[in-house]
């Protein structure tokens, strides 16, 4: 008896449509890497490459609970010194929401070259309308 290892695969993109409307930033997340690692499949091998990507809508429609909205704050880097720019989550939810759910995410999957080309098919829009209607995404519940 032998261990089974998938393969890479190589080929046509598998898109999966997510709702964030009312959905709690973490929780939404943490079930969004699943899908993009391959973990929620049976076949999930670590080295491997799942060919599944995500198609994100209504981002401005993502819950934070708490306080973290005043309190959570975002850091990036210029490149020029004292460039050290930060932005607190209700402010990048008013501007860019896109960001918020993208750096969840991606702080998800892994630090390698397998991470950076998973978070290649992460694509996150703000309201309901999205370029992607000719890939034929199938809608996707994360209920549990």
């Amino acid at each position: 008896m032998g261990t089974y290892f998938a393969k890479t695969r190589r080929g046509r993109i598998n898109w999966r449509l997510l709702d964030a409307d009312g959905q709690v930033l973490g929780r939404f997340a943490a079930r969004a890497a699943l899908v993009l690692t391959g973990k929620a499949f049976p076949d999930y091998t670590p080295q491997a490459e799942h060919r599944d990507g995500l198609i994100i809508i209504n981002a401005e429609k993502i819950r934070l609970t708490g306080k973290k909205l005043d309190d959570k704050m975002y850091r990036r880097f210029t490149g020029y010194p004292g460039g050290l720019r930060e932005t607190s989550a209700r402010k990048l939810l008013e501007t860019k929401p896109e960001r918020i759910i993208r750096a969840a995410i991606e702080g998800m999957l892994p630090k390698s070259r397998l991470g950076d080309r998973m978070a290649k098919r992460l694509k996150v829009y703000a309201g309901t309308a999205h370029p992607h209607a000719a890939q034929g995404p199938e809608p996707l519940s994360l209920e549990r």
